[in-house]
């Protein structure tokens, strides 16, 4: 069968681009969708709706027992971690059908094809389904096929079991201990929600420091507040071997102040993720990788093979967002058709959901230090904003990085409630070449977290702890 774009996934890249491609083209173009699995990719499935979930779960369950505000008494809330459990997989599956398969209803011109592919060669690609096979040859192709998680080769991990972010969401009992390897957001975000839901959570790390894209400042803020809550951690700590008994598993770390044992009910690997590139037969088609097996793109989402774009979690990069995917489907669509386009990954913001939540966008402090040798950087404390003392959320901090000789935003770092909702602020900053003196000028809701941005910037021209409320 001949279509005019063949698109390997069925997450949220492909979807993107199987959309674009069809509102560009009238509905017109014949559209392939290849894949197994479920539809919507890991997002929708087992990354950002179900953890988000199970986040605000465990957020509702422990904050009623530790009151911020005098006068307000410590309640516990009764919950059923199976019914959560319950709860967050039918929100999935609503989800998942509302989003993607109800979707798909509207683009008779896009036929899901189920089964795992390979190329031929540049154009034709074997799908391998349940009984049968099917060649299909596309004018354009676009690789989709996004990632999963990373399983190092520890002794005995797997001969003793482990959860990961696709798996953890079949549970319904809740771990009394739980060990994380790993202490990225994947790690942090679940670690945090299982704790608050009364599990025990140890995090093995093997760098010296959290969310090593952010501020050190930050970092080290969030694995205080972390450790306030019970977290136990272990930095610069490397997996030596797991072994199970009587249930429980010993995890042998390598620290360094010499070995040590972790002992857990559950492991959790949040170890990273790999792209879902190896067993595409790439080499046919002349497409290239990384050593990760990451596709190689340019910023027009081009590979190396004349006509065959890639988007997602499957293409080299150092981001990686269901949000960033879907603009890179769109981005080599629009390519595809004549249209143009570009990915601009320095103006592309990211969140971790912990509480208080961590975003960022462009460049640290040290990155630009090195890209250009001077940067002019100022971190203001949410100590002095009105808005966190009315809550009690006064932990958090806002760091701008900005150019010293024109004042340009070139990077915003946030660690304070509501971040995910405020960095975007800082997205239009960075993206736009606004500088801190244009953020001063610009109004700003009192009292509000966002608000801390603008004394972020103001904290450039004086003293902030001297200023008292609203001056311009």
């Amino acid at each position: 069968m001949d279509y005019d774009l063949i698109i390997i996934g069925k997450g949220a890249a492909a979807f993107s681009a199987a959309v674009k491609a069809s509102e560009i083209t009238y509905g017109e173009a014949r559209i392939a969708m290849i894949g197994y699995g479920p539809l919507g990719g890991t997002c929708v499935n087992v990354g950002c709706v179900p953890s988000k979930y199970l986040i605000e779960a465990a957020q509702r369950v422990y904050e009623p027992s530790r009151p911020k505000l005098p006068g307000i008494e410590p309640s516990r809330v009764s919950f059923s971690f199976s019914e959560i459990m319950r709860g967050l997989r039918g929100f999935v599956e609503r989800s998942r059908r509302s989003k993607y398969e109800d979707v798909l209803a509207s683009y008779p011109n896009i036929t899901v094809i189920d089964g795992a592919a390979r190329f031929l060669d540049g154009k034709k690609v074997q799908v391998s389904k349940q009984d049968s096979t099917e060649v299909v040859s596309g004018t354009s192709i676009i690789i989709a096929t996004g990632s999963r998680p990373y399983v190092p080769d520890i002794p005995g991990l797997k001969e003793s079991g482990f959860l990961t972010s696709d798996s953890i969401w079949g549970i319904d009992e809740l771990p009394e201990s739980m060990a994380i390897i790993g202490g990225g957001a994947v790690g942090l975000e679940l670690g945090q929600a299982l704790l608050r839901l009364g599990s025990r959570v140890t995090v093995i790390e093997a760098l010296d420091r959290l969310l090593p894209q952010t501020e050190p400042e930050i970092g080290e803020a969030l694995k205080k507040r972390l450790e306030e809550e019970g977290m136990r951690f272990f930095m610069r700590s490397k997996v030596v071997s797991v072994s199970s008994s009587g249930g429980r598993k010993t995890i042998e770390i390598l620290t360094a102040e010499g070995k040590k044992e972790v002992r857990a009910e559950q492991i959790l690997l949040a170890a990273g993720r790999v792209p879902n590139t190896s067993e595409l037969n790439l080499q046919a088609a002349g497409v290239k990788t990384d050593s990760r097996g990451g596709i190689i793109t340019d910023s027009s989402m081009r590979t190396t093979a004349p006509g065959i774009y890639a988007a997602g979690d499957c293409v080299s990069k150092k981001i990686y967002l269901e949000t960033l995917a879907a603009r890179e489907g769109v981005v080599a669509v629009s390519n595809i058709f004549g249209q143009g386009g570009s990915i601009d990954y320095n103006s592309t913001p990211w969140a971790v959901f912990t509480s208080p939540q961590v975003a960022g966008v462009g460049y640290t402090e040290k990155e630009y230090m090195q890209r250009t040798g001077a940067c002019s950087c100022r971190t203001f404390s949410l100590s002095n904003l009105t808005r966190a003392g009315i809550a009690g959320e006064t932990d958090g901090l806002i760091k701008i990085v900005a150019d010293p000789k024109t004042g340009r935003v070139v990077g915003l770092h946030v660690f304070s409630p509501n971040a995910s909702d405020i960095i975007t602020e800082g997205v239009y900053a960075v993206k736009h070449g606004l500088t801190y003196q244009e953020i001063i000028d610009t109004g700003h809701i009192f009292p509000s977290y966002s608000e801390g941005i603008k004394l972020a910037a103001q904290s450039f021209i004086r003293d902030i702890s001297k200023m008292p409320c609203c001056v311009e």
